[in-house]
């Protein structure tokens, strides 16, 4: 009885040769070296912001700080850089652009696909092209237009430029609709139901895979963005989070301590909601990730 169960477990027992053994190592060398070049920025940033003016002046980017327990350089970034009202406004601009990129996207998505008319792939072709386009290129005449309707300097100005198409989420809803089946839709039908009631009763509801998926591309590009919220948004009182670090560079210098301690303010909300949604995060993306 014992012989039989060693022969066995020998049997299934699995042999690696020399050349698995190094290719591995090398494979897991090299991942670990990319890991840790990923995250040696956010450790030196860390560990600036625990730095007072004179430990940064005076020690490499990497030492430690003195002490852990300093957190002054956190309450003089969150105060000065008046980050309380900027995190507003950057939530405030992302929940209403994220909302209104998806229902357009969706919709538009939803007559691209389901509707076939002359001009149809034309359309496409256009909203390919104008991805194609540097948003640099294009930002004198959107700033001529934002000057001309009053739009600067006010977050309802910058709110309407920031919900402009997103390609990126047009064609992901596309191809995730691809997969619907149009026999729900001839069914609802049937039913007498309008398009409309199918956009909103069995499309919508079909496309949350692809809607997380938008909105954690859109939503990191929003909250992320700086050089549109940097030109448009002038006046203390309408700056985005983003924007609001940039209080602590001046000709005189930069307070990268201080800079380094607001970004890790700015990144703490970011990080709870990664956490408190990740399986829904990681299975938006897994599902939202289709073939056309």
């Amino acid at each position: 009885m014992d012989s039989t169960v060693k022969v066995k477990s020998y049997k299934y027992k699995k042999h690696y040769n020399p050349e698995q053994v190094v290719f591995g190592f090398i494979k897991y060398l090299v991942l670990c070296l990319f890991g840790f070049i990923a995250v040696l920025p956010i450790i030196s940033c860390i560990i600036t912001a625990f730095k007072t003016n004179a430990e940064y002046q005076t020690t490499n980017v990497m030492t430690p700080p003195k002490s852990w327990l300093n957190f002054s350089n956190f309450i003089d970034a969150f105060t000065k850089a008046n980050m309380g009202r900027a995190f507003l406004n950057s939530l405030i601009v992302m929940i209403v652009v994220l909302v209104v990129s998806v229902i357009i996207g969706s919709q538009l998505a939803f007559v691209l696909n389901r509707f076939k008319f002359p001009g149809n792939g034309l359309i496409r072709n256009l909203f390919f092209f104008a991805s194609l386009l540097p948003s640099v290129a294009t930002q004198v005449t959107v700033y001529s237009i934002m000057s001309s309707l009053g739009f600067i300097n006010h977050l309802y100005g910058y709110i309407v430029m920031m919900c402009g198409t997103d390609v990126i989420s047009i064609y992901l809803f596309i191809q995730y609709m691809e997969n619907i089946p149009v026999s729900l839709d001839e069914s609802a039908i049937m039913d007498g139901a309008s398009y409309w009631k199918i956009y909103w009763k069995i499309i919508l509801p079909l496309l949350k895979p692809a809607i997380v998926t938008s909105c954690i591309l859109k939503g990191v590009s929003v909250y992320n963005e700086y050089y549109c919220a940097n030109l448009y948004l002038q006046t203390p009182d309408v700056k985005t989070l983003a924007v609001s670090l940039y209080t602590f560079v001046g000709p005189k210098g930069s307070q990268y301590n201080l800079i380094c301690a607001g970004v890790i303010i700015s990144f703490i909300p970011a990080l709870i909601v990664f956490i408190l949604f990740q399986n829904q995060i990681y299975s938006g993306i897994a599902a939202g990730a289709v073939k056309g």
